[in-house]
């Protein structure tokens, strides 16, 4: 599937790609790393060169983990005013900090899983047919 010179024709198994993305390793090679921050991209892989300049994974790791802590959050205080039904103070002691961490431990993986299904499916921006 890779166009590059000097690159493998075949992709890496489905799976394999998931767990480089999560992980934050390479998409090729999946031994460099894929950030040179907590979300900063390398401009390429120490490894095998795999340029990473042109990955852009926009807001799409923003909004699935928006989405998906919201979920979290939004059920089990529900099911916990429901069933327990806490003073106030206790909810904010619970669901503040969730709010907080939740969030942060799953942007990272996330987005590295976008960009590594980027690569793996060739995606590039849409172009119209000249």
């Amino acid at each position: 599937m890779n166009t590059e010179p000097g690159r493998p024709e075949t992709a890496p198994p489905l799976g394999q790609t998931i767990w480089r993305g999560i992980v934050g390793r390479c998409p090729d090679c999946g031994k460099g790393r894929l950030f040179s921050g907590f979300l900063n991209l390398k401009k390429e892989c120490d490894v095998c060169g795999r340029d990473f300049r042109s990955a852009d994974a926009g807001d799409g790791p923003a909004i699935f983990v928006m989405l998906i802590t919201g979920f979290v959050i939004v059920g089990a205080a529900l099911y916990v005013e429901v069933y327990y039904q806490p003073s106030y103070w206790v909810h904010a002691l619970l669901w503040l900090p969730l709010g907080i961490v939740l969030p942060l431990a799953m942007l990272r993986p996330l987005k590295g899983l976008l960009l590594t299904l980027q690569y793996r499916h060739q995606a590039a921006e849409g172009r119209l047919a000249e």
